[in-house]
């Protein structure tokens, strides 16, 4: 289960569920607490599809990652990457280019901690503690910058975390704040929980994540367009989680509106002050 050490230091409120390991429980994983299965399982009572969005999800970061190698991307940043699970950026990444470099970013310590554990070892990788809203601390961590150039193409991957992040808090203003350092040639992997396609269970959704350290803001279409200013999305645009890139169509659902989460890659053509 999860990691004792952080418990015992104060790190980790039990009281409160965390959205990171409420997400490792809709995976199927095992570092999550009662508090966090509790409030999964309410969830799931009002919105029974959400084991199968949240793997959906996660089948996208693995095709987006491949794409990017594909592309020629060698080093990626993962912001709110969560608590580890099968098909880790760097297990896909590494599998098609073993020289490539990653390093993942979390507020939550739980995450970090067994992030740490897993990547032990693995000198192309590192996990930091982090909130991605702070882009000029992220981006001036030292660990962050030991293993990323930023004078050459990156990934920075934002998967099913900006809906975290309040419009309070602007979050296109904190997607710029990484674009403005990346160099021509990366990308911006992004997914988002999105009103459309499910609008009747969204309010309720919202409403239980309202009572956790980490309420949710679903977006539209057009506002996910809008968090890739700078970049050139490329096809088939911001579509439904199932509809980016699927192996087969005989992965994608006859309903795709059914997975209530956008997803899309941008390519950065252009920087203005780096």
């Amino acid at each position: 289960m999860a990691d004792d050490s952080a418990v015992r230091s104060g790190e980790v409120d039990l009281t409160r569920p965390s959205a990171a390991r409420v997400y490792d429980y809709y995976l199927g994983g095992a570092h999550n607490f009662a508090v966090d299965r509790e409030m999964a399982e309410r969830a799931m009572g009002m919105w029974p599809d959400l084991p199968l969005i949240m793997q959906a999800n996660r089948a996208f970061l693995r095709r987006a990652v491949q794409f990017c190698v594909d592309a020629g991307i060698r080093q990626f940043l993962d912001l709110g990457s969560g608590i580890p699970t099968a098909g880790n950026v760097h297990e896909v990444a590494q599998a098609a280019a073993p020289e490539a470099r990653v390093v993942y970013v979390d507020n939550d310590p739980i995450a970090v901690a067994y992030s740490r554990t897993i990547l032990d070892g693995n000198e192309r990788t590192a996990a930091v503690q982090a909130d991605l809203r702070k882009p000029d601390e992220v981006l001036g961590n030292p660990e962050v910058r030991s293993l990323l150039d930023f004078d050459e193409p990156i990934a920075v991957m934002m998967v099913a975390v900006l809906h975290f992040v309040s419009d309070d808090d602007d979050p296109a203003a904190i997607v710029a704040g990484y674009r403005e350092v990346m160099a021509p040639g990366g990308f911006l992997v992004l997914s988002h929980a999105s009103q459309d396609g499910q609008p009747h269970q969204a309010d309720s959704h919202q409403d239980l994540y309202r009572r956790t350290p980490t309420p949710m803001t679903m977006r539209s279409k057009a506002q996910v367009i809008d968090l890739f200013e700078g970049f050139d999305v490329v096809e088939p645009g911001v579509v439904f989680l199932p509809l980016w890139r699927p192996a087969s169509l005989d992965d994608v659902d006859e309903h795709p509106e059914r997975f209530s989460g956008l997803a899309a890659v941008g390519r950065r053509t252009a920087t203005t002050s780096r």
